[in-house]
């Protein structure tokens, strides 16, 4: 039941858009503006403009008012999600101006802190509560133009001139149009291409985009092609430099819906009518208006305050879910991305500290340490890869919370990503300033290039990327029988002796047979011996490698030798990439990489024992599959590749399981 007293809203940020908000809390039912934050109280004239509201120095003060329920975030783009994030700490719903963040990576941070405080979060598109864009849908899906087949959408102004300064060119405010009016185009598009799907919104299966970039390195005028799965394409543009006609036009193959300035409803801040052409085939028009009077920001204000009143975590549709605001970042992103459009604030020399501004902390626990033979330095009881990322400011977010909470072992190789992971890895610890704080793992000499002279000749170029002149554990990714395995022993020897590789060495996708010679080799002869293993182990046996060369050490004899040799394995897909989710089951046969690799009846049997031990222990079995493999009688190193923080903080959960041998062999065996 939703709560009749008023949502007490703060304002952080005293823009222009700020008052415009104010207007609409104003005009509206659910809630009144209470608090303004500020970084200068002493700004002539905020009284005058926010009458009503308490003027409080500070952002953060702001945040701890218990006055305050609820914020709206104002502040330019580029500290709206350090605000939002610093919003949910403290346990304050929020209203954050469009975009939310700056790429979908750093939203998705936004709403896993408000995920776990329990708090409200939105994305601020206005016209998505205003009623023109419920009766919008209502058309569509009325059939009146008939199939929509393609969407032509724009929201440009001209500057008078190119200041640099102006929040709308400055690179470090991550000026520009993508991010400032682009959204509006986009996510109208995918509003529209949705609505004539039946669902609230739909995400583009392709998106082509481009843009001029100015002498502030910032996009003046921008376009982009969004094709969709049901044959719908979209024609998207946006400017800050040149004035664009910004009308919305929706083609059928009856005819076309017409809309100017659809994100203010045909109107401005202050009111929007609503009105919609409608034009058919046969030269019939129409004119349509939903004769709105109120304020036009009253229906978001509402929009939220109900919300939060009703304990709902984000929008409605057609507000932006969190799910909505992730896909029209992602084409945003995807956009910038093409355009070759990256700030200057999103780089490493200036993007030294957390998302939420601050510096890194080097005191976490949640991820346990150990030590591991060879290995001078604790490490953590997981290695994170982090392959899937390719910009600095996507992959910190990620690399930050793993190092927070306790993690400091890294997954690197020579071939991923071309070298851009490596290049990651070495701009984080270098921005950080944590690399002696890290154990860094590198592996080299994949096929076909595994012989013994690529191994120092890649890892030349491996260190130079990393930023570093060492690494702690060292592998060749994959083996070539055809070479004698001392000339392998021989090269990698060389490089502990050069201290290149400061810790063990040894082969991934090596099998048992290939890592005795290759010990054996080096006792006979003096060199140091290969220490460490790296190979798929999991609950669920490979069955077919994932990718050729692929070898895992799930069976009997190579875990037997594990336990002999006490050689620490470093598991790739050490939870057997989704088998023990709800994406595969014996029914669900449409990923052809889970049936190809893990479906057996053996393995479906350790998959039914991990759910019944998962509810039993109130876990989910992705829990139970991961803490088996911490559970060996051998040192077992769970490689996990999460992509976002609700990953990463689930697969903590696991580390609470301590198997016991007992239930390990009930798990194997049933």
């Amino acid at each position: 039941m939703a709560s009749s007293t008023p949502v007490r809203w703060g304002i952080i940020g005293p823009g222009s858009i700020a008052k415009a908000f104010w207007g609409g809390v104003k005009g509206g039912k659910h809630g009144k503006v209470v608090a303004l934050g500020t970084r200068n109280a002493q700004k002539p004239g905020l009284s005058d403009t926010f009458p009503g509201a308490r003027i409080v120095e500070g952002y953060e003060n702001l945040l701890r008012d218990s006055e305050v329920d609820a914020v709206y975030i104002a502040t330019p783009h580029p500290s709206h999600a350090e605000w939002a994030i610093k919003a949910a700490e403290y346990g304050k719903h929020v209203l954050v101006e469009k975009p939310m963040a700056l790429s979908a990576f750093e939203i998705d941070a936004v709403f896993h802190a408000h995920k776990k405080s329990g708090t409200f979060a939105g994305e601020a598109f206005m016209y998505r509560l205003h009623p023109q864009a419920k009766k919008l849908a209502e058309l569509i899906q009325s059939g009146v133009i008939g199939d929509v087949r393609m969407i032509q959408s724009s929201f440009g102004f001209q500057m008078p001139r190119f200041m640099p300064e102006h929040r709308l060119f400055a690179n470090e405010l991550a000026g520009g149009g993508i991010l400032d009016v682009g959204g509006y185009p986009v996510s109208m598009s995918r509003f529209i291409a949705g609505a004539a799907a039946g669902k609230p919104f739909l995400d583009p299966v392709k998106v082509a985009g481009t843009a001029h970039l100015g002498a502030a390195g910032t996009d003046e005028w921008a376009a982009a092609v969004l094709t969709f799965e049901n044959g719908i394409v979209a024609q998207v543009s946006c400017a800050v430099y040149v004035g664009l006609d910004n009308v919305l036009r929706i083609h059928g193959h009856k005819g076309r819906i017409e809309v100017p300035d659809f994100w203010f409803a045909n109107g401005n801040r202050d009111q929007g009518l609503g009105k919609i052409d409608i034009i058919l085939s046969d030269g019939t028009r129409e004119t349509i208006s939903v004769n709105e009077t109120g304020h036009v920001y009253s229906f978001e204000a509402d929009a939220a305050s109900l919300a939060i009143q009703e304990g709902r975590q984000q929008f409605d549709a057609p507000g932006m879910s969190w799910a909505d605001s992730l896909g029209n970042a992602r084409v945003l992103d995807k956009w910038r991305a093409d355009a070759g459009l990256e700030y200057e604030i999103e780089k490493p020399k200036v993007r030294t500290r957390t998302l939420d501004n601050r510096t890194l902390s080097t005191t976490g626990t949640k991820i346990p340490k150990r030590a591991i033979p060879g290995v001078t330095k604790p490490a953590s009881i997981v290695a994170l890869g982090f392959e899937d990322f390719r910009t600095f400011a996507s992959g910190a977010i990620l690399m930050d919370a793993f190092f927070e909470r306790g993690g400091n072992l890294f997954d690197t190789a020579f071939i991923y990503g071309g070298g851009a992971t490596e290049k990651l890895f070495g701009d984080w610890h270098t921005s950080r300033g944590v690399r002696e704080e890290t154990v860094l793992i590198g592996k080299g000499a994949h096929s076909p290039l595994t012989y013994p002279d690529v191994i120092g000749k890649q890892l030349d170029q491996s260190l130079n990327r990393l930023q570093t002149d060492y690494v702690d554990v060292y592998f060749m990714h994959r083996d070539n029988t055809d070479v004698p395995v001392g000339e392998f022993v021989d090269a990698m020897d060389a490089e502990v002796r050069k201290g290149r590789i400061r810790g063990p060495f040894g082969g991934s996708n090596w099998s048992r047979e290939r890592m005795q010679e290759a010990i054996d080799y080096a006792k006979k002869n003096g060199k140091h011996a290969p220490g460490a293993l790296s190979n798929n182990f999991a609950l669920a046996e490979m069955i077919n490698p994932i990718w050729a060369g692929c070898i895992a050490c799930s069976d009997d004899a190579y875990k037997a030798w594990l336990v002999e040799h006490q050689i620490p394995n470093f598991s790739w897909s050490s939870q057997a990439r989704g088998f023990f989710t709800d994406r595969a089951g014996r029914d669900k046969r449409d990923n052809a990489e889970l049936v190809n690799t893990w479906y057996s009846d053996k393995n479906f049997g350790r998959r039914d024992r991990a759910l019944e031990l998962a509810a039993k222990l109130g876990k989910n079995p992705i829990h139970i599959a991961l803490a088996y493999v911490l559970a060996q009688p051998f040192q077992s190193v769970p490689l996990i590749g999460p992509r976002t923080l609700h990953e990463l903080d689930d697969s903590i959960q696991a580390f609470d399981i301590k198997l016991t041998p007992d239930q390990i062999k009930w798990l194997e065996q049933g």
